[in-house]
């Protein structure tokens, strides 16, 4: 599934008199100052003002659609769109924000009816939310097979990128996998070790690899399930995992405000009474040297808890190593997007993405369910 196989907008020509309806992701992080929530990074909000403005200047009426939390089908007051709908309106004025999505339960049922509630009345169709065209939900599926429907210029570089590193990466290619769950990130290492000839594991996804290969892991995250996948991909001789790690006593308080306990510095093993939370040092030496030669960089998901300052080593270390490199990198998840954000690195790589999960999934099946609804329009 290549990007040229995806319509473009920009072949409807004038949109005088037409009403567009855009699917977007404006699932931002807000918070409640002076009284008033509102939206502390914008980043998905920037990243679709382009498209705004464009088909504004083709004559269309734009409204644009999003999820925004988990309101599990009802009306929630805490995830009203109002501080979205205001930082929008101070980026691009002129665009509708419709009221949450998830507020009916039709949305992520993949209701037809609700799904054609949204495009009653509109003449165009532009999904630009590739951070949720993993998600077979109404606003993803149902539009695209009752009006004209297109790609937006976001999602289709996410696509043209994901696809080229994964399918003709300069060599050497350097995966960089973490984060807590296994489960989440279990396929994407299956699919890298064919693919990329380094695949770094780290995280407290890392710890069930450890635990097969032998090693204890005190009290770390640990998913049994998931231990006799980890060993057949251990037979990859290209996956690098941790080697040594940093942590605390059990029950000792982490999280962004930190805490006193001291931090202790374990080998290969993570003893009875004990958690790990990051890397160690002899790792990120480790790490930080396959990196290093890399010519083409895939990075998703941190290396520790890194909110807690101090287990963010391993996830600079890392961040810095990616931002220094001569190679294309792309970096994809929130996690990891947030990371490059508190070091300063933003700017320094090649490609940060918008979708954690669309992209994993873009990787590991080649496809992804708003992909799909587009391509199969029928409409020419």
């Amino acid at each position: 599934m290549m990007a040229d196989d995806l319509k473009s907008y920009e072949r409807w020509g004038s949109l005088d008199g037409k009403r567009v309806l855009v699917r977007v992701d404006f699932n931002v992080p807000v918070e409640r100052r002076d009284g008033r929530w509102r939206v502390t990074d914008d980043f998905r909000i920037r990243s679709a003002v382009p498209l705004f403005e464009d088909l504004l200047a083709r004559g269309a009426t734009v409204v644009a659609c999003t999820h925004f939390g988990r309101p599990k089908g009802q009306v929630v007051d805490e995830y009203r769109v109002d501080p979205i709908r205001e930082r929008l309106a101070e980026l691009c004025a002129g665009v509708t924000l419709m009221e949450n999505l998830r507020f009916d339960p039709g949305e992520e049922a993949n209701d037809p009816t609700f799904g054609a509630s949204l495009v009653k009345g509109f003449d165009y169709y532009v999904n630009e939310a590739f951070s949720a065209s993993h998600r077979a939900h109404a606003s993803i599926m149902i539009p695209p097979t009752l009006v004209p429907s297109a790609v937006g210029p976001n999602f289709r570089r996410e696509v043209e990128v994901m696809r080229g590193v994964i399918d003709a990466p300069a060599r050497p290619f350097v995966a960089i996998v973490g984060g807590a769950k296994i489960g989440d990130k279990l396929g994407i290492v299956k699919v890298l070790a064919q693919r990329a000839d380094t695949v770094i594991v780290g995280g407290g996804m890392a710890y069930t690899f450890e635990f097969a290969q032998g090693r204890t892991i005190g009290s770390s995250l640990f998913d049994a399930s998931y231990v006799a996948e980890c060993t057949e991909l251990l037979t990859h001789e290209n996956i690098l995992l941790p080697s040594d790690t940093r942590g605390l006593r059990d029950g000792s308080p982490v999280g962004p405000e930190g805490g006193q306990d001291p931090v202790l510095d374990f080998g290969a093993n993570v003893p009875d009474g004990c958690e790990g939370f990051d890397i160690g040092p002899e790792t990120i030496e480790r790490f930080t040297a396959a990196i290093a030669p890399a010519a083409t960089i895939l990075w998703n998901g941190p290396m520790g808890l890194f909110e807690d300052d101090r287990f963010a080593r391993g996830t600079e270390a890392v961040a810095r190593a990616v931002a220094a490199s001569s190679a294309f990198s792309v970096v994809g998840g929130g996690d990891s997007a947030a990371a490059l954000k508190k070091f300063g690195l933003v700017g320094s790589v090649g490609f940060v993405s918008t979708g954690g999960g669309a992209s994993l999934e873009l990787v590991e099946f080649g496809d992804l369910p708003g992909l799909r609804a587009l391509r199969e329009s029928p409409f020419p």
